[in-house]
């Protein structure tokens, strides 16, 4: 199969049929063997039944139902797992991505040799306010903390070497970073191509300003991992020892001052010296603490649950 097409969606039910027909040509039309995906992300509406409608009449349309909604890198998470054509093609639901761009996205991968294209809506029909200078803030804080040198790391236009989508674990909210993840993870070979953005034809998007917050924290912690997510003590055990150092010379000098210095001056704990050398080496504990919880969470078996499906179609 040359390409598995994953497409996560929540209530969506006015596009995905157009979308279905619309990436169907542009397959056809280029002579590639194909799957489509779709993830339902616990809809409400009627989007199941027009997935069970098109995968009837159609054994290419493949679906999966979560139980009710885990987000949408867990959605991913389920295509990824599913997928077997040489090369995945991820997208949105909402016909904002142009399924046109699906062979270029191909060769990218399959002549050019790279591992990983990553959409760039360089002219996007979103508010400027509510999300261009916020994405493009967001953006460059991604770049500069991961090295990824992309424009537009949320883009849900991608393409994938299967190899790339089986060797990576996106949960959280950690979609966003699938491109860190994959350079974590030793596919460095990324690249970048400029992709039509188109307004949104229906519904309302279900994104709101709060992914811009949940994804500069979840830019920290995926710095944080890809640094010292497989050795916490080294941070942790290095801040530790720095603040015992600050403590204990704090405590050799009042020591030093009080017997040989000033032995008759205010007593050590009247002076303010005392509570800093205590205050510093109970942090230096906490932290050599912090970095062994680390370690032994590290080692320990992980919980791998992430989402609950109720219905699949022809997987």
């Amino acid at each position: 199969m040359n390409i598995s097409v994953v497409i996560p969606l929540l209530n969506e039910q006015e596009s995905i049929k157009e979308l279905h027909n619309w990436i169907a040509d542009v397959m056809q039309s280029n002579h590639f063997s194909y799957e489509i995906i779709f993830i339902d992300d616990g809809s409400t509406d009627e989007s199941w039944k027009i997935i069970n409608t098109l995968a009837s009449k159609n054994s290419t349309v493949k679906g999966i139902r979560f139980l009710k909604n885990f987000g949408k890198s867990q959605a991913l998470h389920a295509g990824f797992e599913k997928a077997k054509g040489d090369v995945v093609i991820t997208m949105d639901a909402d016909l904002q991505d142009n399924p046109n761009e699906i062979p270029e996205l191909y060769n990218m991968i399959t002549i050019d040799g790279y591992d990983l294209v990553s959409g760039w809506k360089k002219k996007r029909y979103d508010s400027v306010i509510s999300k261009n200078l916020p994405s493009k803030l967001f953006n460059w804080a991604a770049r500069k903390t991961s090295g990824v040198k992309l424009h537009d790391f949320n883009c849900g236009l991608k393409a994938y070497k299967i190899d790339v989508v089986k060797n990576i674990d996106v949960n959280g909210e950690m979609h966003r970073y699938i491109p860190v993840l994959s350079k974590n993870a030793g596919f460095t070979n990324i690249g970048e191509k400029i992709v039509k953005h188109q307004a949104r034809k229906y519904g309302v998007t279900k994104f709101g300003m709060n992914r811009f917050l949940h994804g500069f924290l979840d830019l920290i912690t995926i710095w944080f991992i890809s640094r010292f997510g497989k050795r916490p003590m080294h941070l942790f055990g290095a801040l530790g020892v720095i603040m015992f150092i600050i403590g204990f010379s704090f405590s050799i000098y009042l020591g030093i001052d009080k017997l040989f210095l000033n032995p008759t001056g205010r007593l050590i704990t009247e002076r303010p010296q005392f509570y800093i050398a205590l205050s510093t080496m109970i942090i230096g504990t906490q932290f050599f603490v912090a970095g062994f919880l680390g370690e032994i969470i590290l080692r320990s078996k992980q919980d791998k649950t992430r989402y609950l499906i109720k219905d699949e179609i022809n997987l």
